[in-house]
């Protein structure tokens, strides 16, 4: 929804991204981001001579403040490892009719600038992002730079304040103001930590049909799930793919590290699968596990940052396989999945399949049946169900 964000006399209206979902009672901001900005302001921190960094901006509430401010907005650097996230930024600054010539926007694989004056951190729902980012910003900047963090109060544990003190140094809290704290470190740890990040470890493929076995090597950046082996729902996806004829265009939407896509292109390398996600760092994944295990089929491979399947040609598609997720940051939701499907029958063929997977209580099958008119169940576990739906 269109949400009325007042800080400071300012007016903000904030939509959360994409403005198309289904649920639009889910608002775009928080109390965290209410109490950096008056914190920020309240202290005199920024002016228009510095130079701010924005982590994890979800949709843009930070960033769009700092635009509000006419010639006394900062120069501002907004890292994101959302494609969403960064367009939600784009259309927020956009419809409350804001200069954005001041805001660069970077993907969590950009290098750092090393003249940060400030940096205002959402703490990640990921641990591992919030590593991998800690490590990077301590690599980046000098011992001055002012670092404030903010999270909703419970999410801020006593294990997440050792790992701001174990990456960046001296380490102190706020007090809860509506339900949200802020987090204060000094630069004054020494040691520089070396990344664990990407991950590599080993897979044996499961073929789903006559193919040859292969041994694969997965590699997954910070924020990419299950980071050290195959999840067991994604073992349970493959379990149950179809086959599929050379030449069928497929696309793994959601890809994260790929996985699903290049067990595909191991048991039919003729097949073209287009990689899909909203995150950068899976999408690095997804592109260097091809590179790494199958070299030779690059090139029937497209790589695509998308929200969702936007702008992708309708009925162009024979198969789309999808694992769909069920939150957004720290909302559950429904409305990602919901507009997946709907995608995916825009943009699949007549007699096009869409094939996925869920937890059994997210009752998907009720989705299909709407959307498509059929639902044939695949396979089912304890916890998942495997499911398909034809375009008729």
């Amino acid at each position: 929804m269109i949400s009325p964000f007042i800080v400071n006399d300012k007016n903000l209206f904030l939509s959360r991204f994409p403005v198309s979902q289904v649920n639009r009672s889910l608002q775009a901001w928080d109390s965290a981001d209410e109490y950096l900005i008056n914190h920020v302001n309240e202290q005199g921190l920024i002016n228009a001579q510095t130079k701010v960094a924005l982590f994890n901006d979800a949709f843009g509430t930070l960033a769009t403040n700092f635009c509000h401010s006419g010639s006394e907005n900062p120069s501002v650097i907004s890292i994101n490892d959302s494609y969403i996230s960064n367009q939600g930024t784009s259309y927020n600054i956009e419809q409350n009719n804001l200069d954005d010539s001041k805001i660069e926007q970077l993907n969590s694989l950009d290098s750092l600038p090393n003249d940060i004056d400030v940096i205002l951190y959402k703490i990640p729902k990921s641990k591992s992002l919030l590593i991998e980012q800690l490590i990077q910003i301590k690599k980046s900047v000098s011992e001055q730079c002012i670092f404030i963090a903010a999270d909703r109060a419970k999410e801020i544990h006593s294990s997440t304040l050792k790992v701001f003190e174990k990456h960046l140094g001296t380490t102190k809290t706020s007090l809860a103001v509506k339900k949200a704290r802020l987090v204060f470190c000094q630069f004054d740890n020494k040691q520089v930590h070396q990344s664990p990040f990407p991950t590599v470890w080993p897979l044996a493929h499961i073929s789903t049909n006559d193919s040859p076995s292969r041994d694969l090597t997965i590699s997954n950046h910070a924020n990419v799930y299950a980071r050290e082996k195959l999840d067991i729902g994604a073992r349970y996806f493959i379990e149950n793919l179809p086959k599929v004829a050379a030449h069928t265009k497929v696309i793994d939407l959601g890809c994260g590290n790929g996985v699903i896509g290049l067990t595909v292109l191991a048991n039919q390398p003729e097949a073209q699968v287009q990689f899909i996600d909203e995150s950068s760092m899976a999408m690095a994944s997804a592109k260097h596990n091809i590179m790494t295990n199958m070299p030779e089929v690059i090139d029937q491979c497209e790589f695509t940052l998308n929200d969702s399947l936007t702008d992708i040609e309708g009925g162009s598609v024979d198969l789309i396989l999808c694992n769909p997720p069920f939150h957004q940051n720290t909302a559950t939701t429904d409305h990602i999945a919901w507009q997946m499907f709907k995608d995916s029958h825009r943009v699949l063929k007549k007699g096009g399949e869409l094939r996925i997977i869920g937890n059994q209580k997210l009752a998907y099958h009720i989705k299909l049946q709407r959307l498509f008119g059929n639902e044939t169940l695949i396979a089912s576990n304890d916890k998942f169900v495997t499911q398909s739906a034809i375009k008729r």
